[in-house]
């Protein structure tokens, strides 16, 4: 079985060199500011940006899916990970930046907190936390994009789907790593296995974000990070923008650790079906690798984030029961509002992309 080398995905992670194209005032603004050096007049510039921030914040509907506000945030969340060539300048902790991150992220965390259904008792003990959240992750037999992936989509759809998931996967990890440091003790021990796991246990070929760019590259797709950010709903980039946002805060280190034993719990049995989904139209090894792997990988991971990361974690610090399950919750919900999204847009016959590919 020849699968390809780091080497010739060398460049899964980076960013594309190019600005994504601004979708409102919001992004226009901010990505026409990042594309120079900070200026003598950088300070009225960011009073005019944040202005812009707060006019749209009051007009928009519905914080997850506006389209202008999610990409600003992703791009702003983009400079802790190591920013797009395109941007000129150091400015990931320039404070007026921050202050515009900071002004949105006031809205999109109520707005998450206030949409997220959060089980209505309380466990009291880090073995009941673990069960909870197996209650919680359990397979329902409603519509399942996992299910529709297996039986139904046909090649252009599974592409789409791998366009959607590059978002977060081919920086695969990353985002919960921040909390790496926030932790201690047992929970800090369970979140270092699992990320080890997924930066391949000490061999770059088997890093998930590498085998992930080879999926995408087996589908003729540009494995490239963010080649496809153009394409991709406020939606999806509201998920991976939850994640950064739980990460990089301390006080939400509870969100980051339920969200990441959520994440492993509904990985293992789903990734068998898109597994399936891709041989069903005659796809290989090469393609299907991503899919085999996690489903033995997340099926370790999903005890180890249930009982020795989220439950230990509950234990040592009772006062992140909330945030735990609040995270395991919102990844949940804005997940599984990405994938009906994909569902409703299939079963219509339109792409659920912003432009087709």
């Amino acid at each position: 079985m020849k699968f390809d080398s780091p080497q010739s995905l060398a460049n899964a992670g980076d960013l594309v060199g190019t600005a994504p194209e601004p979708r409102g005032p919001v992004s226009a603004h901010l990505l026409g500011m990042l594309s120079d050096p900070p200026s003598e007049n950088v300070d009225s510039d960011l009073l005019l940006l944040n202005a812009e921030v707060v006019a749209a914040l009051t007009t928009s509907t519905d914080i997850l899916t506006d389209e202008d506000l999610q990409l600003a945030l992703f791009v702003l969340y983009s400079l802790h990970y190591g920013p797009a060539t395109y941007v000129r300048g150091e400015w990931e902790w320039h404070p007026g930046l921050l202050r515009t991150r900071a002004l949105i992220e006031e809205d999109f965390e109520p707005g998450l907190r206030s949409r997220v259904p959060l089980p209505g008792r309380l466990p009291t003990s880090g073995s009941a936390v673990a069960e909870l959240l197996f209650e919680m992750t359990a397979e329902t037999s409603g519509p399942s994009l996992s299910r529709w992936i297996a039986k139904k989509a046909t090649d252009d759809q599974l592409r789409e789907f791998l366009v959607h998931r590059s978002i977060y996967t081919l920086k695969e990890a990353d985002p919960h790593s921040w909390a790496i440091p926030r932790l201690h003790g047992r929970a800090k021990v369970a979140l270092v296995e699992i990320q080890s796991d997924e930066y391949g246990a000490g061999r770059p070929e088997r890093m998930h974000a590498t085998i992930f760019a080879g999926t995408m590259k087996g589908m003729g797709l540009d494995p490239t990070y963010g080649a496809y950010l153009n394409s991709v709903p406020a939606i999806t980039l509201a998920s991976m923008n939850m994640m950064s946002m739980f990460g990089l805060h301390r006080r939400l280190r509870g969100a980051i650790a339920g969200h990441l034993a959520a994440f492993e719990m509904t990985s293992s049995i789903p990734n068998r079906q898109y597994g399936n989904g891709f041989r069903r139209l005659g796809h290989g090894p090469d393609v299907t690798w991503y899919f085999d792997e996690h489903v033995e990988a997340d099926a370790v991971h999903e005890q180890i984030a249930g009982r020795d990361l989220a439950g230990a974690l509950a234990e040592d610090e009772p006062e992140l029961l909330l945030d735990i399950l609040f995270g395991a919750a919102a990844c949940l919900y804005v997940d599984g509002r990405v994938g009906q999204h994909m569902l409703e847009c299939w079963s219509h016959g339109e792409t659920s992309l912003l432009h087709r590919l």
